[in-house]
């Protein structure tokens, strides 16, 4: 009793990636943990997780089964690479003999026979391996051999008990597939992490793990997301902006277009959020990919994030209007990411986004809006994870441009799928516009927070020549509506 009462500061690694970060650091040693979760979750493979981590760090670990046979466990471990040499497994299932009728219990209720020699079979194989680290597989088997709630809290605060003055750190198992579902264990014990699976209508399904509580330590609470891949499950600690606050000077970046510099007030300030809106076909893309193209030139670090167009597709362009960032990339000056919104969820963008950003990119672009939105299960929570994925990276200094693009090519009903403008700092709007017979385009900035800036409309041009902004549209009214009306000379330079 002693020892379990003990104050410990002693962290156990749990050898999943990300979940350190949850947990404030680990496992805190000689005490126990439930793990939850329907069926598929991924509950085993972390065990075996934990387990290696141990084995790795000479450690005695002891997996101690009462579902699945050591064939299937060496299976899953195998499937991810693992080998299971240095971890004892204790298989404490019914054999073949249970089916034999002359064995069946007539007398005794089979719990009050079969419980016992379950629990001493536990505590032997504890005695004879002295694991440091132990993983009990499942507890819905010890629910269903005790029957009576009274009986399974008892049976569980016994073991743990047993286990704590051993100097064991353990991870019960719960895959919630008792008769009952009640929170006995959880009382119990230490921490309590649940996963979860929530099936997508389409795409890939998403996968989430929440700490329900941890004592005496500051974990990161939410729903962390995570995907289970060869090697095991990954976690994405939800992003906390809160936690990377930095100050320091704050200088414009320029885009390398001198006339664009002009109407933008000097260029876009580090730490400062820009969306670029307007229809398709308007040259957003290309315009956030001339600011990448200028920020390579002075030799910065940069990443671009593509949901909707391909890499190949997006170099071949750029080339075609001048803009080398296929040089950029050779330099390792540039990382550009295809995105499928149907596998990624939003945890793990903002873990690639923080990625490159640790790894020293000072321009990150988003490319588009709409895309992110199919990445988000909840167009209701979009606005969330981009407020803080967007305060994230001003804290961290880092230029960040949003490609949002507008339904509707000209007129009145034009409208955003995702509303960001008033979270960036700045909002560059294209449009187009109908004059002489033609279709133009016009650029104009709408919202600056780091300077002043130009409130004139100008020509905008994408073509073999690259980006060219224009002189002011001075003789046109109506110019966002895209038919504007003309004074004076009719004359588009």
């Amino acid at each position: 009793m002693e020892e379990q009462n003990s104050i410990t500061s002693d962290f156990l690694s749990t050898g999943v990636p990300g979940l350190d970060d949850v947990l404030a650091g680990g496992l805190t040693s000689d005490r126990l943990y439930l793990v939850e979760g329907e069926p598929g979750t991924g509950k085993t493979t972390l065990a075996l997780q934990f387990l290696n981590e141990g084995v790795r760090r000479g450690e005695s670990t002891l997996y101690i089964t009462l579902a699945e046979t050591m064939v299937e466990l060496r299976s899953v471990a195998a499937s991810h690479g693992w080998n299971t040499e240095g971890i004892h497994i204790e298989e404490i299932i019914p054999d073949e003999k249970a089916l034999d009728p002359d064995q069946q219990y007539t007398i005794f209720h089979p719990s009050e026979i079969e419980l016992s020699a379950t629990t001493q079979r536990i505590l032997a194989a504890i005695d004879r391996y002295q694991p440091r680290r132990v993983v009990l597989d499942s507890l819905s088997e010890l629910q269903l051999l005790a029957e009576s709630p009274l009986r399974y809290r008892r049976q569980v605060l016994a073991l743990k008990q047993y286990l704590s003055g051993r100097h064991c750190t353990t991870i019960f198992l719960d895959d919630r597939t008792a008769l009952s579902t009640d929170l006995q264990v959880r009382s119990v014990a230490h921490a309590v992490l649940t996963l979860e699976l929530a099936d997508q209508a389409y795409g890939a399904e998403r996968r989430r793990l929440r700490v329900v509580k941890y004592r005496g330590v500051a974990f990161r609470g939410g729903a962390h997301d995570y995907k289970i891949v060869k090697g095991g499950l990954h976690i994405y600690p939800r992003l906390v902006a809160a936690d990377s606050r930095e100050t320091g000077q704050r200088q414009q970046l320029s885009s390398g277009l001198p006339e664009l510099d002009a109407l933008i007030g000097g260029g876009l300030e580090e730490g400062m959020s820009t969306l670029i809106s307007g229809p398709s076909g308007t040259g957003k893309s290309s315009l956030a990919a001339q600011f990448v193209h200028a920020a390579t030139q002075r030799g910065e670090c940069c990443a671009m994030f593509l949901f909707e167009e391909s890499r190949n597709n997006m170099l071949n362009r750029c080339r075609g209007l001048g803009i080398d960032l296929a040089g950029a990339i050779r330099q390792r000056l540039l990382t550009v990411q295809q995105i499928d919104p149907a596998e990624l969820s939003p945890g793990e963008f903002s873990a690639a986004v923080t990625q490159v950003v640790e790894q020293g990119a000072r321009v990150v672009v988003i490319d588009s809006l709409n895309g992110y939105l199919n990445a988000v299960p909840d167009e209701r929570f979009l606005i969330i994870y981009l407020h803080e994925l967007l305060t994230y990276l001003g804290q961290r200094g880092v230029v960040s441009i949003l490609v949002g693009v507008q339904q509707g090519v000209v007129g009145n009903n034009m409208n955003n799928t995702v509303d960001a403008s008033y979270l960036a700092d700045n909002v560059i709007m294209l449009r187009y516009f109908e004059a002489a017979g033609e279709v133009h385009q016009a650029i104009s900035v709408f919202k600056k927070r780091g300077s002043t800036h130009e409130r004139s409309l100008r020509r905008f041009e994408v073509g073999a020549h690259g980006l060219r902004v224009g002189p002011v549209l001075k003789n046109f009214h109506g110019v966002l509506t895209g038919v504007p009306t003309f004074h004076g000379a009719v004359k588009v330079e």
